[in-house]
């Protein structure tokens, strides 16, 4: 029986990695930024049902690996005047202003202004947009978590925004909190929508199967659009495929 720990395997060409877990279900992840495949599984999982489990699957990992390569992809900040920022799904471009006094970020027009003083460091500039975006994010999440909690009937006992590498959000099922990726603020607002419906409904059901997608079907008929939305959406350098 494999133990506890990450392994590898070569399945058809493409290596996987291979994390024993104490959990009841496999489950296997393309993650960016080029495609690496990642399987998670039960601790008395051996390789070679992970490997039948990939082989059936290679068709649409293939298929994931290739649209990664294919997606439009942000390219390095240097937050200087004249790069191009997303903010709620639209394109803007940044205007770096030097002054004394508070730094704060104004969104007019196709800009967005980030007012820094005289000699900000590229890091703390990205520091203050990256708060500016996640004060944004944090005033439409409670709405949207009301709105969303009484047409399905749960109650999420509270929720955070934080940076995820792998994930757009998450919902720890026994403490009932759901965490949000702040990247989300980027995103086009139906795109952070379908994510907090997607994260209450797993305090219905906690995995992926037929009855999570038909929950999502009855409360978000158009939930699989939303999703191709965000996964269409320019990538980060750690964003990947919900």
């Amino acid at each position: 029986m494999d133990q506890p720990g990450t392994s590898s395997i070569q399945v058809s060409g493409i290596k996987v990695e291979i994390v024993h877990k104490d959990i009841k279900n496999l489950h296997l992840s393309v993650l960016p930024p080029n495609g690496r495949v990642r399987v998670s599984v039960p601790l008395h999982v051996s390789k070679d049902r992970v490997r039948a489990a990939v082989s059936t699957r290679l068709p649409w990992i293939r298929r994931q690996q290739r649209d990664f390569a294919n997606q439009p992809r942000q390219s390095e900040r240097d937050m200087a005047t004249g790069e191009t920022h997303f903010f709620e799904g639209k394109r803007y471009r940044l205007e770096v202003i030097e002054r004394y006094g508070k730094h704060e970020v104004t969104c007019k027009g196709n800009r967005l202004r980030l007012f820094v003083r005289p000699g900000t460091t590229t890091s703390n500039r990205q520091k203050v947009l990256t708060r500016w975006y996640r004060e944004r994010l944090s005033s439409r999440i409670p709405i949207l978590i009301d709105r969303w909690q009484s047409k399905i009937g749960v109650k999420a006992n509270g929720w955070g925004i934080k940076k995820m590498k792998t994930k757009w959000g998450s919902c720890n099922t026994s403490s009932k909190r759901i965490w949000l990726n702040r990247d989300l603020a980027c995103k086009p607002k139906l795109c952070l929508e379908y994510i907090v419906v997607h994260e209450l409904v797993h305090l219905l059901e906690r995995t992926h199967n037929d009855a999570f997608r038909a929950y999502m079907d009855k409360f978000m008929p158009n939930w699989r659009l939303h999703r191709d939305l965000l996964n269409n959406s320019p990538l980060g350098n750690e964003q990947w495929k919900y």
